[in-house]
């Protein structure tokens, strides 16, 4: 069993995805945290140092990786996505749940998040409601189009936004085993 989780910054993918795979009892994975430990550099050191076109190479042969996995839980990062390689690496690996929230909430939670100010640099020069709302904007299309479900963490806790999944988790798994088995 395999679960994608896609989303923007700070919609509660790690979070969540630790939660899921701890009561699953399958990996989990964070495609930041893998290239991070491989390079031994924080993502904004990668992009500062070598450039986003460097930062998302080690993300398309991480996620190339991952996606041969039977079980775990991905969390993508936030624009993994955006890149076709990703998508046709990841697209019907798995159920993919979309993890959304609204723009004011995802600026709250990335301002209370330091380590994410000092791990991840900024996606443009405008500020960051601005940022997160242009970039929210051009991505939605592409998660929408990814998205087996879409599950909003705003306002959630943790425990409902995994129930959620889960309760999607065991309906996608229902309907693949209706679709593989064979007709009577």
């Amino acid at each position: 069993m395999k679960i994608i989780l896609i989303g923007y910054r700070c919609t509660g993918k790690t979070s969540v995805g630790k939660k899921i795979a701890e009561q699953l009892g399958i990996p989990f994975y964070d495609t930041d945290e893998i290239i991070q430990s491989h390079t031994k550099k924080t993502i904004r050191a990668i992009v500062d140092e070598e450039g986003w076109i460097a930062f998302r190479a080690e993300e398309r042969a991480t996620i190339k990786k991952l996606s041969s996995l039977t079980d775990g839980v991905i969390a993508a990062g936030g624009g993994a996505i955006m890149d076709a390689e990703n998508r046709n690496a990841l697209k019907h690996k798995g159920l993919c749940v979309w993890l959304t929230a609204d723009v004011s909430t995802i600026v709250a939670r990335m301002r209370s998040d330091k380590a994410s100010t000092a791990q991840r640099p900024p996606l443009s020069d405008g500020g960051l409601e601005r940022e997160t709302a242009e970039i929210l904007e051009a991505r939605e299309p592409v998660y929408q189009e990814m998205a087996d479900c879409i599950v909003d963490t705003a306002g959630n806790g943790i425990d409902a936004v995994v129930d959620e999944v889960c309760s999607a988790l065991d309906c996608h798994d229902s309907y693949c085993n209706e679709r593989r088995s064979p007709a009577t």
